[in-house]
Protein backbone atom coordinates (compact mmCIF):
# COMPACT_ATOMS: atom_id res chain seq x y z
CA UNK A 1 0.00 0.00 0.00
CA UNK A 2 2.98 2.32 0.34
CA UNK A 3 2.67 2.92 -3.40
CA UNK A 4 -0.18 5.23 -2.51
CA UNK A 5 2.43 7.88 -1.91
CA UNK A 6 1.46 9.06 -5.37
CA UNK A 7 -1.62 10.55 -3.76
CA UNK A 8 0.09 13.78 -2.88
CA UNK A 9 -0.69 16.12 -0.05
CA UNK A 10 -1.78 18.65 -2.70
CA UNK A 11 -4.61 16.43 -3.89
CA UNK A 12 -5.66 15.52 -0.39
CA UNK A 13 -5.88 19.19 0.58
CA UNK A 14 -9.15 19.37 -1.31
CA UNK A 15 -10.83 16.93 1.09
CA UNK A 16 -13.32 17.64 3.80
CA UNK A 17 -13.40 16.11 7.21
CA UNK A 18 -14.90 13.50 8.80
CA UNK A 19 -16.41 12.09 10.96
CA UNK A 20 -16.88 9.11 11.94
CA UNK A 21 -19.65 8.24 14.14
CA UNK A 22 -18.85 8.65 17.84
CA UNK A 23 -15.21 9.74 17.30
CA UNK A 24 -11.94 8.33 18.52
CA UNK A 25 -11.63 5.64 15.84
CA UNK A 26 -8.34 6.85 14.44
CA UNK A 27 -9.57 7.80 10.99
CA UNK A 28 -8.15 11.30 11.03
CA UNK A 29 -4.65 12.59 10.55
CA UNK A 30 -2.94 15.95 10.86
CA UNK A 31 -0.69 17.56 8.30
CA UNK A 32 2.27 19.51 9.61
CA UNK A 33 2.51 23.21 8.83
CA UNK A 34 5.01 25.99 9.42
CA UNK A 35 2.46 28.80 9.41
CA UNK A 36 3.49 31.63 11.75
CA UNK A 37 1.19 31.91 14.76
CA UNK A 38 -0.82 35.13 14.61
CA UNK A 39 -0.55 35.84 18.33
CA UNK A 40 3.25 35.85 18.29
CA UNK A 41 3.89 37.47 14.92
CA UNK A 42 5.87 40.72 14.80
CA UNK A 43 4.62 43.86 13.09
CA UNK A 44 6.66 44.76 9.99
CA UNK A 45 6.62 47.59 7.48
CA UNK A 46 7.81 47.78 3.89
CA UNK A 47 10.93 49.95 3.42
CA UNK A 48 11.70 51.81 0.19
CA UNK A 49 14.47 50.37 -1.98
CA UNK A 50 18.00 51.63 -1.53
CA UNK A 51 18.26 51.60 2.27
CA UNK A 52 21.62 50.32 3.47
CA UNK A 53 22.09 47.36 5.80
CA UNK A 54 22.77 49.54 8.84
CA UNK A 55 19.49 51.38 8.42
CA UNK A 56 17.61 48.11 8.06
CA UNK A 57 19.19 46.71 11.24
CA UNK A 58 18.28 49.91 13.09
CA UNK A 59 14.65 49.73 11.96
CA UNK A 60 14.45 46.05 12.82
CA UNK A 61 15.69 46.73 16.33
CA UNK A 62 12.97 49.37 16.81
CA UNK A 63 10.11 47.19 15.55
CA UNK A 64 7.47 46.48 18.21
CA UNK A 65 7.38 42.82 19.28
CA UNK A 66 4.09 41.12 20.15
CA UNK A 67 3.83 40.53 23.87
CA UNK A 68 4.04 36.89 24.87
CA UNK A 69 0.75 35.42 26.04
CA UNK A 70 0.78 34.25 29.64
CA UNK A 71 -2.32 32.42 30.83
CA UNK A 72 -1.09 32.36 34.41
CA UNK A 73 -1.27 28.60 34.88
CA UNK A 74 -4.85 28.37 33.64
CA UNK A 75 -6.22 24.95 32.64
CA UNK A 76 -7.54 24.92 29.06
CA UNK A 77 -10.09 22.14 28.66
CA UNK A 78 -11.18 20.21 25.57
CA UNK A 79 -14.21 17.94 26.06
CA UNK A 80 -15.31 14.83 24.16
CA UNK A 81 -17.05 11.54 24.89
CA UNK A 82 -13.88 9.47 24.76
CA UNK A 83 -10.35 9.73 26.13
CA UNK A 84 -8.80 12.34 23.89
CA UNK A 85 -5.33 12.46 25.38
CA UNK A 86 -2.69 10.90 23.10
CA UNK A 87 -1.39 7.65 24.58
CA UNK A 88 2.12 8.00 23.18
CA UNK A 89 2.06 4.59 21.48
CA UNK A 90 2.67 5.76 17.90
CA UNK A 91 5.02 8.29 16.35
CA UNK A 92 2.10 10.65 15.80
CA UNK A 93 0.91 10.33 19.41
CA UNK A 94 4.42 10.96 20.72
CA UNK A 95 4.68 14.06 18.54
CA UNK A 96 1.32 15.25 19.89
CA UNK A 97 2.45 14.82 23.50
CA UNK A 98 5.62 16.78 22.75
CA UNK A 99 3.56 19.56 21.18
CA UNK A 100 1.26 19.66 24.22
CA UNK A 101 4.27 20.07 26.53
CA UNK A 102 5.69 22.79 24.28
CA UNK A 103 2.45 24.80 24.27
CA UNK A 104 1.88 24.38 27.99
CA UNK A 105 5.25 26.06 28.55
CA UNK A 106 4.75 28.67 25.83
CA UNK A 107 1.39 29.87 27.15
CA UNK A 108 1.93 29.00 30.84
CA UNK A 109 -1.14 26.78 30.96
CA UNK A 110 -2.19 23.17 31.36
CA UNK A 111 -4.16 21.28 28.73
CA UNK A 112 -6.82 18.88 29.96
CA UNK A 113 -8.92 16.43 27.92
CA UNK A 114 -12.30 16.01 29.60
CA UNK A 115 -14.04 12.67 28.96
CA UNK A 116 -17.83 12.90 29.48
CA UNK A 117 -20.14 9.91 28.78
CA UNK A 118 -22.11 10.34 25.57
CA UNK A 119 -25.52 9.95 27.25
CA UNK A 120 -24.73 12.81 29.64
CA UNK A 121 -22.82 15.01 27.26
CA UNK A 122 -25.40 17.38 25.81
CA UNK A 123 -27.27 17.91 29.09
CA UNK A 124 -24.02 18.83 30.83
CA UNK A 125 -22.95 21.09 27.97
CA UNK A 126 -26.21 23.04 27.94
CA UNK A 127 -26.59 23.30 31.70
CA UNK A 128 -23.01 24.50 32.17
CA UNK A 129 -23.15 27.17 29.46
CA UNK A 130 -26.50 28.48 30.68
CA UNK A 131 -24.95 28.80 34.14
CA UNK A 132 -22.10 30.85 32.65
CA UNK A 133 -19.49 28.19 33.39
CA UNK A 134 -18.81 26.06 30.27
CA UNK A 135 -17.70 22.51 31.05
CA UNK A 136 -14.78 23.05 28.63
CA UNK A 137 -13.23 25.80 26.55
CA UNK A 138 -13.66 23.69 23.41
CA UNK A 139 -16.31 20.96 23.10
CA UNK A 140 -16.89 18.47 20.35
CA UNK A 141 -20.54 17.89 19.43
CA UNK A 142 -22.51 16.06 16.79
CA UNK A 143 -24.03 18.59 14.42
CA UNK A 144 -27.50 17.16 14.82
CA UNK A 145 -27.22 17.62 18.60
CA UNK A 146 -25.64 21.07 18.31
CA UNK A 147 -28.60 22.69 16.55
CA UNK A 148 -30.56 23.45 19.72
CA UNK A 149 -27.57 25.06 21.55
CA UNK A 150 -26.83 27.07 18.42
CA UNK A 151 -30.40 28.35 18.27
CA UNK A 152 -30.15 29.24 21.96
CA UNK A 153 -27.03 31.28 21.27
CA UNK A 154 -24.83 29.01 23.39
CA UNK A 155 -21.93 28.65 20.92
CA UNK A 156 -19.77 31.25 19.20
CA UNK A 157 -19.52 31.64 15.41
CA UNK A 158 -16.08 31.23 13.87
CA UNK A 159 -15.88 34.96 13.19
CA UNK A 160 -15.84 35.63 16.94
CA UNK A 161 -12.57 33.81 17.59
CA UNK A 162 -10.62 33.40 14.35
CA UNK A 163 -8.60 35.98 12.46
CA UNK A 164 -7.41 36.36 8.89
CA UNK A 165 -4.02 35.02 10.00
CA UNK A 166 -5.40 31.73 11.27
CA UNK A 167 -4.82 28.65 9.13
CA UNK A 168 -8.56 27.93 9.15
CA UNK A 169 -9.08 31.12 7.11
CA UNK A 170 -6.18 30.40 4.77
CA UNK A 171 -4.92 27.01 3.53
CA UNK A 172 -6.72 24.90 6.19
CA UNK A 173 -3.81 22.48 6.48
CA UNK A 174 -4.10 22.21 10.25
CA UNK A 175 -7.77 22.95 10.89
CA UNK A 176 -10.73 22.95 8.52
CA UNK A 177 -14.01 24.81 8.62
CA UNK A 178 -16.99 22.51 8.85
CA UNK A 179 -20.32 23.07 7.07
CA UNK A 180 -22.43 26.04 8.05
CA UNK A 181 -25.53 25.45 10.16
CA UNK A 182 -28.45 27.65 9.22
CA UNK A 183 -26.12 29.80 7.13
CA UNK A 184 -23.45 30.46 9.80
CA UNK A 185 -20.13 28.70 10.40
CA UNK A 186 -19.52 27.59 13.99
CA UNK A 187 -17.44 24.45 13.92
CA UNK A 188 -13.95 23.22 13.10
CA UNK A 189 -11.94 20.00 13.09
CA UNK A 190 -8.67 18.57 11.89
CA UNK A 191 -8.46 17.27 8.30
CA UNK A 192 -9.61 13.68 8.04
CA UNK A 193 -11.14 10.97 5.90
CA UNK A 194 -14.75 9.81 6.09
CA UNK A 195 -15.81 7.06 3.69
CA UNK A 196 -19.60 6.69 3.79
CA UNK A 197 -20.75 4.88 0.69
CA UNK A 198 -21.90 1.70 -0.98
CA UNK A 199 -19.73 -1.15 0.29
CA UNK A 200 -19.81 -4.41 -1.59
CA UNK A 201 -18.56 -7.94 -1.05
CA UNK A 202 -16.10 -8.23 -3.93
CA UNK A 203 -15.64 -11.98 -3.39
CA UNK A 204 -19.37 -12.62 -3.63
CA UNK A 205 -19.80 -10.33 -6.63
CA UNK A 206 -17.08 -12.29 -8.45
CA UNK A 207 -18.50 -15.65 -7.38
CA UNK A 208 -21.93 -14.75 -8.76
CA UNK A 209 -20.44 -13.39 -11.98
CA UNK A 210 -21.94 -9.92 -11.50
CA UNK A 211 -20.69 -6.56 -12.73
CA UNK A 212 -18.30 -4.88 -10.34
CA UNK A 213 -19.92 -1.65 -9.05
CA UNK A 214 -16.58 0.13 -9.35
CA UNK A 215 -16.44 -0.61 -13.06
CA UNK A 216 -19.99 0.69 -13.43
CA UNK A 217 -19.11 3.86 -11.55
CA UNK A 218 -15.99 4.49 -13.61
CA UNK A 219 -18.08 4.08 -16.77
CA UNK A 220 -20.70 6.57 -15.55
CA UNK A 221 -23.35 3.85 -15.20
CA UNK A 222 -23.70 3.66 -11.42
CA UNK A 223 -27.38 4.59 -10.94
CA UNK A 224 -30.33 3.48 -8.84
CA UNK A 225 -31.43 1.19 -11.66
CA UNK A 226 -28.05 -0.55 -11.94
CA UNK A 227 -27.86 -0.90 -8.17
CA UNK A 228 -31.30 -2.54 -8.09
CA UNK A 229 -30.39 -4.80 -11.00
CA UNK A 230 -27.34 -6.15 -9.15
CA UNK A 231 -29.32 -6.50 -5.91
CA UNK A 232 -31.89 -8.65 -7.69
CA UNK A 233 -29.24 -10.77 -9.44
CA UNK A 234 -27.37 -11.32 -6.16
CA UNK A 235 -30.48 -12.58 -4.34
CA UNK A 236 -30.37 -16.31 -4.99
CA UNK A 237 -31.80 -19.65 -3.86
CA UNK A 238 -29.16 -21.94 -5.34
CA UNK A 239 -30.62 -25.24 -4.10
CA UNK A 240 -34.30 -24.37 -4.62
CA UNK A 241 -35.25 -25.06 -1.01
CA UNK A 242 -37.31 -21.89 -0.78
CA UNK A 243 -34.68 -20.09 1.30
CA UNK A 244 -32.34 -17.40 0.04
CA UNK A 245 -28.64 -18.33 0.06
CA UNK A 246 -27.37 -14.86 -0.84
CA UNK A 247 -28.90 -11.43 -0.71
CA UNK A 248 -28.52 -8.26 -2.69
CA UNK A 249 -28.61 -5.76 0.14
CA UNK A 250 -28.54 -5.31 3.91
CA UNK A 251 -28.65 -2.23 6.11
CA UNK A 252 -30.67 0.03 8.37
CA UNK A 253 -33.68 1.31 6.44
CA UNK A 254 -33.55 4.73 8.09
CA UNK A 255 -30.02 5.23 6.79
CA UNK A 256 -30.94 4.02 3.32
CA UNK A 257 -33.70 6.63 3.12
CA UNK A 258 -31.42 9.50 4.09
CA UNK A 259 -28.53 8.50 1.84
CA UNK A 260 -30.71 7.66 -1.15
CA UNK A 261 -32.53 10.96 -0.61
CA UNK A 262 -29.27 12.91 -0.84
CA UNK A 263 -28.30 11.09 -4.05
CA UNK A 264 -31.52 12.50 -5.50
CA UNK A 265 -30.96 16.04 -4.21
CA UNK A 266 -33.32 15.80 -1.22
CA UNK A 267 -33.16 16.04 2.58
CA UNK A 268 -35.73 15.59 5.33
CA UNK A 269 -34.65 18.99 6.70
CA UNK A 270 -32.89 21.45 4.41
CA UNK A 271 -29.40 22.08 5.74
CA UNK A 272 -29.09 25.71 4.62
CA UNK A 273 -32.19 27.29 6.20
CA UNK A 274 -33.60 24.48 8.41
CA UNK A 275 -36.80 24.35 6.38
CA UNK A 276 -39.02 21.31 5.78
CA UNK A 277 -37.39 19.18 3.11
CA UNK A 278 -39.46 16.01 2.87
CA UNK A 279 -42.26 17.79 0.97
CA UNK A 280 -39.89 18.00 -2.02
CA UNK A 281 -41.03 15.54 -4.74
CA UNK A 282 -37.40 14.36 -4.97
CA UNK A 283 -37.66 12.96 -1.43
CA UNK A 284 -40.91 11.18 -2.28
CA UNK A 285 -39.14 9.64 -5.28
CA UNK A 286 -36.30 8.47 -3.03
CA UNK A 287 -38.65 6.93 -0.46
CA UNK A 288 -40.53 5.10 -3.21
CA UNK A 289 -37.22 3.58 -4.31
CA UNK A 290 -36.27 2.54 -0.76
CA UNK A 291 -39.73 1.04 -0.24
CA UNK A 292 -39.29 -0.93 -3.44
CA UNK A 293 -35.92 -2.19 -2.23
CA UNK A 294 -37.29 -3.41 1.11
CA UNK A 295 -40.90 -4.32 0.40
CA UNK A 296 -41.33 -5.06 -3.30
CA UNK A 297 -38.24 -6.73 -4.76
CA UNK A 298 -37.48 -8.89 -1.67
CA UNK A 299 -33.71 -8.43 -2.03
CA UNK A 300 -32.89 -7.28 1.53
CA UNK A 301 -31.60 -9.59 4.25
CA UNK A 302 -33.21 -8.56 7.55
CA UNK A 303 -31.41 -10.60 10.18
CA UNK A 304 -33.23 -9.19 13.21
CA UNK A 305 -36.66 -9.33 11.60
CA UNK A 306 -37.01 -5.55 12.01
CA UNK A 307 -36.07 -3.41 9.01
CA UNK A 308 -35.83 -0.36 11.29
CA UNK A 309 -33.36 -1.95 13.72
CA UNK A 310 -30.04 -0.08 13.72
CA UNK A 311 -28.23 -3.40 14.19
CA UNK A 312 -29.06 -4.26 10.58
CA UNK A 313 -26.03 -2.06 9.81
CA UNK A 314 -23.94 -5.10 10.78
CA UNK A 315 -25.79 -7.74 8.73
CA UNK A 316 -23.60 -7.09 5.68
CA UNK A 317 -20.65 -8.50 7.61
CA UNK A 318 -22.19 -12.00 7.57
CA UNK A 319 -20.64 -12.55 4.13
CA UNK A 320 -23.79 -13.60 2.24
CA UNK A 321 -24.86 -10.08 1.25
CA UNK A 322 -23.63 -8.33 -1.88
CA UNK A 323 -24.04 -4.64 -0.95
CA UNK A 324 -24.70 -2.24 1.91
CA UNK A 325 -24.74 1.51 2.40
CA UNK A 326 -22.30 1.61 5.29
CA UNK A 327 -19.36 3.21 7.08
CA UNK A 328 -15.59 2.87 7.12
CA UNK A 329 -15.61 2.45 10.91
CA UNK A 330 -17.78 -0.65 10.48
CA UNK A 331 -15.56 -2.41 7.95
CA UNK A 332 -12.89 -3.92 10.19
CA UNK A 333 -12.22 -7.66 10.65
CA UNK A 334 -14.17 -8.82 7.60
CA UNK A 335 -13.84 -12.34 6.24
CA UNK A 336 -14.05 -11.15 2.63
CA UNK A 337 -12.55 -8.44 0.45
CA UNK A 338 -14.66 -5.31 0.52
CA UNK A 339 -14.95 -2.69 -2.20
CA UNK A 340 -16.42 0.81 -2.12
CA UNK A 341 -18.16 3.16 -4.52
CA UNK A 342 -20.24 6.28 -3.92
CA UNK A 343 -23.91 5.58 -3.34
CA UNK A 344 -25.73 5.18 -6.69
CA UNK A 345 -26.97 8.38 -8.32
CA UNK A 346 -30.68 9.13 -8.40
CA UNK A 347 -32.57 10.55 -11.40
CA UNK A 348 -32.29 14.09 -9.97
CA UNK A 349 -28.66 13.86 -8.83
CA UNK A 350 -26.37 16.81 -9.48
CA UNK A 351 -23.29 14.66 -8.78
CA UNK A 352 -22.07 16.88 -5.93
CA UNK A 353 -23.38 14.92 -2.95
CA UNK A 354 -23.37 11.15 -2.51
CA UNK A 355 -24.29 10.54 1.14
CA UNK A 356 -26.19 12.03 4.06
CA UNK A 357 -23.71 13.26 6.64
CA UNK A 358 -25.64 12.15 9.73
CA UNK A 359 -22.61 11.61 11.97
CA UNK A 360 -20.76 14.88 11.35
CA UNK A 361 -19.15 16.11 14.53
CA UNK A 362 -16.85 19.01 15.16
CA UNK A 363 -15.39 21.28 17.78
CA UNK A 364 -17.30 24.32 19.05
CA UNK A 365 -16.35 27.11 21.43
CA UNK A 366 -19.12 27.72 23.97
CA UNK A 367 -20.43 31.13 24.90
CA UNK A 368 -18.72 32.26 28.10
CA UNK A 369 -15.30 30.81 27.24
CA UNK A 370 -12.59 33.16 28.44
CA UNK A 371 -10.18 34.43 25.77
CA UNK A 372 -11.73 32.34 22.95
CA UNK A 373 -9.27 33.68 20.36
CA UNK A 374 -6.30 32.45 22.40
CA UNK A 375 -8.00 29.13 23.16
CA UNK A 376 -8.64 28.55 19.45
CA UNK A 377 -5.06 29.56 18.59
CA UNK A 378 -3.77 26.91 21.01
CA UNK A 379 -5.97 24.28 19.34
CA UNK A 380 -4.64 25.26 15.93
CA UNK A 381 -1.04 25.13 17.09
CA UNK A 382 -1.66 21.69 18.61
CA UNK A 383 -2.06 20.37 15.08
CA UNK A 384 1.35 21.67 13.94
CA UNK A 385 3.19 18.36 14.15
CA UNK A 386 5.15 16.46 11.48
CA UNK A 387 3.09 14.21 9.24
CA UNK A 388 3.65 10.51 9.99
CA UNK A 389 1.75 9.18 6.96
CA UNK A 390 2.48 9.32 3.25
CA UNK A 391 -1.05 10.61 2.59
CA UNK A 392 -3.94 11.72 4.76
CA UNK A 393 -5.68 8.83 6.48
CA UNK A 394 -3.18 6.23 5.25
CA UNK A 395 -3.07 4.04 8.34
CA UNK A 396 -6.85 4.09 8.72
CA UNK A 397 -7.67 3.38 5.08
CA UNK A 398 -5.10 0.60 4.79
CA UNK A 399 -6.73 -1.06 7.80
CA UNK A 400 -10.07 -1.01 5.93
CA UNK A 401 -9.14 -1.90 2.35
CA UNK A 402 -6.82 -4.40 0.69
CA UNK A 403 -7.12 -2.88 -2.77
CA UNK A 404 -5.43 0.39 -3.75
CA UNK A 405 -8.30 1.17 -6.13
CA UNK A 406 -10.67 1.25 -3.15
CA UNK A 407 -8.45 3.65 -1.23
CA UNK A 408 -8.28 5.91 -4.25
CA UNK A 409 -12.07 5.68 -4.66
CA UNK A 410 -12.63 6.55 -0.99
CA UNK A 411 -10.31 9.56 -1.15
CA UNK A 412 -11.18 10.98 -4.55
CA UNK A 413 -14.88 10.18 -4.97
CA UNK A 414 -16.45 9.53 -1.55
CA UNK A 415 -14.70 11.67 1.06
CA UNK A 416 -16.06 15.20 1.12
CA UNK A 417 -19.28 14.41 -0.77
CA UNK A 418 -21.59 14.32 2.25
CA UNK A 419 -24.49 16.69 2.79
CA UNK A 420 -25.45 17.63 6.33
CA UNK A 421 -28.41 15.60 7.62
CA UNK A 422 -29.79 16.90 10.93
CA UNK A 423 -33.40 15.70 11.27
CA UNK A 424 -32.53 13.22 14.01
CA UNK A 425 -31.44 16.00 16.36
CA UNK A 426 -34.67 17.99 16.14
CA UNK A 427 -37.08 17.35 18.99
CA UNK A 428 -40.46 15.90 17.91
CA UNK A 429 -39.49 15.79 14.23
CA UNK A 430 -41.40 12.82 12.71
CA UNK A 431 -38.52 11.21 10.83
CA UNK A 432 -38.73 7.78 12.46
CA UNK A 433 -42.53 7.86 12.40
CA UNK A 434 -42.43 8.43 8.64
CA UNK A 435 -39.98 5.58 8.19
CA UNK A 436 -42.04 3.20 10.32
CA UNK A 437 -45.17 3.96 8.30
CA UNK A 438 -43.45 3.56 4.92
CA UNK A 439 -41.04 0.68 5.57
CA UNK A 440 -42.59 -1.33 8.42
CA UNK A 441 -46.29 -0.68 7.80
CA UNK A 442 -45.84 -0.36 4.02
CA UNK A 443 -48.07 2.71 3.83
CA UNK A 444 -48.30 5.01 0.81
CA UNK A 445 -45.31 7.34 0.56
CA UNK A 446 -47.37 10.28 -0.69
CA UNK A 447 -50.05 9.86 1.98
CA UNK A 448 -47.47 9.45 4.74
CA UNK A 449 -45.54 12.58 3.82
CA UNK A 450 -48.75 14.59 3.63
CA UNK A 451 -49.89 13.17 6.97
CA UNK A 452 -46.77 14.34 8.84
CA UNK A 453 -46.17 17.64 7.06
CA UNK A 454 -47.82 19.70 9.81
CA UNK A 455 -45.95 17.87 12.58
CA UNK A 456 -42.64 18.36 10.82
CA UNK A 457 -43.19 22.08 10.35
CA UNK A 458 -44.28 22.48 13.97
CA UNK A 459 -41.04 20.84 15.17
CA UNK A 460 -38.99 23.22 13.03
CA UNK A 461 -40.97 26.25 14.20
CA UNK A 462 -40.35 25.24 17.79
CA UNK A 463 -36.63 24.93 17.11
CA UNK A 464 -36.46 28.34 15.46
Amino acid sequence: MRKMKALTILSVALMLTLSACGGGNGNTSNNGSNTTESNTATNTTTEPAGNNAATEENDAANEPVAEAINLGGRTVKISMWWDGKPKGETAGEKASLAKIAELEEKYNMKLEFVNIPFDQYMDKFTTAVLAGEPMADISIMEFKRAIAPIKQGLVLPLTDFTTADNDINKEQKRVQKLPAIGGTEYSFNTPGISAVGLYYNRDLIKKLGLQDPQDLYNNGEWTWDKFMEIAKQATTDSNNDGKKDTWGYAGWAADAARHIGVTNGALFVTDTDLSLGFTDPKMAEALEFVNRLYNVENVVKVKSGNKMDWNETNTFKDGDVAMSINYDWNMGDLTFEVGIVPNPAGPQSDGKYTFANTAQNGYFIPKGTKDPQIVYQIFEELQDIPATEEYLGQDWLESRFKNEADIKMAIEHVNGTGRLSIEEGIADFPFFTIMDDVIVKNQSVAATLEKYKTNGQAALDKLK
